[in-house]
This record gives structure tokens, sequence and C-alpha cells, in this order.
């Protein structure tokens, strides 16, 4: 497989003149979709116990109370616990989107971090073959876009600590940005240069 490196002469001008705010916020979108939003605490009709006026409402002088259960009793619910129904999803258009990803990509070739190969393809299907490949490169962790991923490759790939395998239409700014560098098959390459 012959391995090309993509610099910033090799991309169309249009990659090269995104504002880097649209990564920006379309990681922070991406980011902010992950969020489980799992976060709960009980409030006092949650929590069990307190049936029982805990002393009289007057004559005792003390503050009146009506259940152990009160927030400002130990073992009393939360008063302002986190919201169990909060929607964390940002909105961000087609046209962001694709200027994102165009931006990654800019940024990938400046330090050339980006490799276009003509087809990348393990017809054995063993790890080992995939790993001699990511090898070959000498980068850290990889990012590996194929126009459609064949069943050896993919159990090729799947076990690799520093190799992520993706098909084209998978292909985001996050994934772009947040991987050392990307290794794109020609094809696909064409495509996403040619769509700008």
């Amino acid at each position: 497989m012959s391995t090309t490196v993509i610099k910033t002469s090799d991309l169309p001008q249009a990659f090269l003149e995104v504002h880097p705010h649209n990564l920006y916020l379309y990681c922070k979108a991406y980011a902010a979709g992950l969020r489980a939003n799992t976060a709960q605490t009980k409030n006092r009709s949650a929590v069990s116990g307190g049936g029982k006026k805990p002393w009289a409402q007057k004559g005792g002088g003390r503050a009146r109370a009506g259940s152990t259960r009160s927030p400002i009793f130990v073992g009393g619910g939360v008063a302002f616990g986190p919201s169990t129904n909060k929607n964390y999803n940002q909105k961000v258009n087609k046209k962001q989107k694709r200027l994102a990803l165009m931006h990654a990509i800019a940024e990938m070739a400046a330090n050339e971090k980006l490799f276009v190969v003509d087809s990348i393809a393990i017809e054995s299907g063993k790890t080992k073959d995939a790993l001699a490949f990511v090898n070959g490169l000498e980068q850290r962790d990889v990012l590996v876009v194929k126009e459609m991923i064949d069943d050896k490759t993919f159990l090729a790939f799947r076990n690799l600590q520093n190799a992520y395998l993706i098909e084209a239409n998978e292909l985001n700014a996050y994934l772009a940005a947040a991987y050392h560098s990307i290794v794109i098959e020609k094809a696909v390459f064409d495509k996403l240069t040619k769509e700008a």
C-alpha cells in the first residue's frame, strides 16, 4: 500500500479559509450530546420515613416542623438537586458540521499527519498485519477511514488500541480532531475535497 502524506498545498483553498471556531462549536455540541444525564438525588418526597410530625406545633420553643425528611434535617431530602430531565443537546447546522470537518482535515495536513492510501484492506484478517500497517506509519494513534469496511479488515483492526477503523459516512470533525493522525482511502479523500 503506497502512502502519500498530504500537505496544506494539496488541499483546496476552501479548506484553509475555515475559521477554527466552527470546529470548537461542533466538538462542544458532540461532547454535550454524549452526556448521560443520569445524575439524581432524592428530594423530600422521595426519601423514606418522616411520616410523623417530630414535635408539637406550639409550646416547645422550637421552630415548627412537619417532617424529619425536610432538607434542614440530617437524613432529609436534597433541596436543589440536579435536574433529571435537562436536555444538553446543542444545535449545529449542516454547513457548520462540514466546515468543522474541513478545518480538522486542514489542521492534520498542516501538521503532516494526514495520510492517503490507494486502498486499506487486510486480506488475512489478522490483527498482526493491521498492527504492522499502523506501526509503519510511525504515529501515536490513527483514525483509519475506509469507504466500505469488509469483514476481514474489520476483524484485523477491531482489537487495536492505537487505531480506530470507520467508514467514510462515519467521519466527523470530532473524530478527526481527536486522533493524532488520519489515514484515509484515496476515493474518500477525493470525494471529500471535491465537495469543497
